[in-house]
């Protein structure tokens, strides 16, 4: 049972989960500044705060009237409560589906965070969310999140190429990417 007097929503064994507010800009910010975070998102630039304040964080408040796990989740390593980054089960902006996502301070990679979170949500997902079918993506050489995804039991589905607007001033061969897919029935056959 959730403790009500804990800002924590969820949480796996090394991990805890809250919604962000309209405060956590600077979070956002510190983690989108890294350029190794950042190395696949935006080549390594940081994401201007004003940017985060006006446009990102007001679009990931709006996913909180769905029921848990749908939402954009501040993700706190339990045992120091350090904030690492987020992790998500958002709509997918490309198709009509629900979309796992992370981005995670270089600090914490290699620690099985990802993996652990995505677990979580993904089980939240298909018993308490009630859904049918996940998705996922990443750029085609981004191999970290792409064993993620096939540890969580995630299967390929198709290579694609981000369209210019999503990732501007790259190249189409950088834009390279992969989708990847879970649904509630495959996920069950693994349990």
């Amino acid at each position: 049972m959730h403790d009500v007097s804990s800002p924590y929503v969820m949480g796996s064994d090394r991990l805890l989960f809250r919604p962000f507010t309209q405060s956590d800009a600077s979070l956002i910010y510190e983690l989108d500044s890294d350029p190794d975070t950042m190395q696949f998102i935006s080549k390594g630039k940081a994401t201007p705060l004003e940017r985060i304040e006006q446009e990102i964080l007001p679009r990931w408040l709006t996913h909180y009237d769905q029921p848990l796990p749908i939402g954009m989740w501040a993700t706190y390593e339990s045992k120091s409560e350090a904030f690492i980054g987020w992790m998500c089960i958002k709509p997918d902006r490309f198709i009509p589906e629900m979309e796992l996502g992370y981005r995670f301070k270089r600090p914490f990679w290699g620690k099985g965070y990802a993996t652990e979170g995505s677990k979580l949500l993904i089980n939240q997902a298909f018993t308490v969310g009630g859904l049918d079918r996940l998705t996922a993506h990443t750029l085609e050489y981004n191999h970290r999140s792409r064993r993620v995804m096939e540890k969580c039991g995630f299967r390929f589905q198709y290579s694609f190429v981000y369209d210019e607007e999503v990732l501007p001033g790259w190249t189409e061969q950088e834009r390279q990417a992969v989708r990847y897919g879970l649904s509630r029935k495959e996920w069950k056959a693994r349990a």
